[in-house]
């Protein structure tokens, strides 16, 4: 095992997860992280026996679980169920903005972000062009709130899942420390989006559409999906481990009359699961490697840092390699801080809020732009950047604030 060769190897694929693809190759971040993996079995960097002991199994489950959830909620129409219901409530642009804030907050802080943009970028089109109003204002708050909502529990999104499991921390502990600045936050989308749009937000300006009578949903199943749901946010409420009832409560929704496995499992983001367990992997090349902890002995690092400067280098790293890279690379230097509870926390929201910055800087924006694109509304890297940016910084001032003063 050679130290250097491990970090190259590292290091390249880290670059290409960045990248998004190899030039002239055919690959996606998935499929480079794999390779990676690759690269350090057949150079000897790991051997074949270690690889079990690299992957984070309560992670994988945890991820596993939440995806049957949501598949069930899908397929039970609860994601049309609500927006049909948002629909309703209000015809005033600036209410409508509001209520689109915050049902995308509090859905994505109890499931995956990206099921939400999934879920309710095909709503938003068909409603802003049936209305001949301006799409885009409403797609980049379905994104960022989706981003900052996912801040505010362990299940929201995958960064805080591996940081879950990691730190021990509980799910209600970390939800009443992060809930706040997340609902802080949710409010800066509402201001910079008034303030960048303010003629699609104009006093007077309502919608001149009328929401659907009727909307496709199985009431049986729902009903069946909210119990188990309820059960299962009652358990963490009561201190469960979040890996473990999860699976229990995704187990339970598979026991059905009424829906086809197939149906559920074709709902997968099986790639995502792949990408998680190949970066377990490469991330754990450089533990054993013995480089991580060379790293904080030489730099003392862990000892030096505080809530404002571990923000700045969470935020840099999730933008230059995405966030849940970042999260797996800053675990060793984060389990070792003088406060590592404060540290994790910091991480969790610092990691989720840095993917409202660009338009790639999460996989929930990304959603959204190209579910859009296929609908000819073009989310452009600068008309999303102008507000993400805007949003990002009054997120993580209020993030870093709220940790400095209560937490850290």
């Amino acid at each position: 095992m050679n130290p250097w060769v491990t970090l190259i190897i590292v290091a390249i694929t880290y670059l290409g997860i960045a990248i998004g693809h190899w030039p002239r190759l055919k690959t996606n971040r998935t499929t480079i992280a794999l390779m990676g993996a690759g690269l350090l079995l057949v150079t000897g960097q790991i051997k074949f026996d270690q690889i079990g002991s690299f992957l984070d199994l309560d992670t994988l489950i945890l991820l596993f679980s939440m995806m049957i959830i949501n598949a069930n909620l899908r397929l039970a129409g609860f994601f049309e169920l609500a927006a049909n219901r948002l629909l309703r409530l209000t015809r005033n642009p600036r209410h409508f903005l509001a209520l689109e804030i915050l049902l995308m907050g509090v859905l994505s802080a109890f499931f995956l972000n990206d099921t939400i943009c999934l879920m309710f970028t095909p709503f938003l089109l068909e409603l802003m062009l049936a209305a001949r109003r301006n799409p885009i204002p409403y797609l980049i708050a379905l994104a960022t709130a989706a981003n900052i909502g996912s801040a505010a529990t362990l299940t929201g999104n995958p960064q805080n899942m591996i940081i879950g499991v990691a730190s021990g921390i509980s799910w209600l502990q970390f939800a009443a420390a992060l809930t706040p600045l997340a609902l802080l936050s949710l409010g800066g989308i509402w201001g910079v989006l008034i303030l960048f749009y303010p003629q699609e937000f104009a006093r007077r300006n309502l919608f001149d559409i009328v929401p659907a009578t009727e909307v496709r949903y199985y009431p049986w199943h729902l009903t069946k999906c909210l119990i188990i749901i309820g059960g299962l946010l009652l358990a963490f409420l009561l201190g469960a481990p979040v890996a473990f009832a999860a699976f229990l409560a995704a187990c339970a929704l598979l026991f059905t009359r009424r829906v086809q496995p197939e149906s559920v499992f074709a709902e997968f983001d099986w790639s995502l699961l792949v990408f998680f367990a190949a970066l377990f992997i490469v991330t754990g090349s450089l533990e054993v490697s013995g480089l991580t902890n060379r790293l904080l002995e030489l730099t003392h690092l862990n000892e030096q840092v505080n809530v404002f400067s571990f923000s700045a280098i969470t935020v840099l790293l999730s933008n230059l390699v995405s966030n849940v890279p970042a999260v797996l690379l800053l675990r060793p230097l984060t389990a070792s801080l003088p406060n590592p509870t404060a540290g994790w926390l910091t991480l969790a929201s610092a990691s989720t809020l840095a993917g409202n910055l660009t338009l790639l800087g999460s996989v929930a924006n990304l959603i959204v732009a190209e579910s859009a694109l296929r609908r000819d509304v073009k989310l452009t890297f600068w008309e999303y950047t102008r507000t993400g940016a805007l949003i990002t910084l009054i997120s993580l001032l209020i993030s870093t604030l709220w940790i400095a003063l209560f937490i850290w």
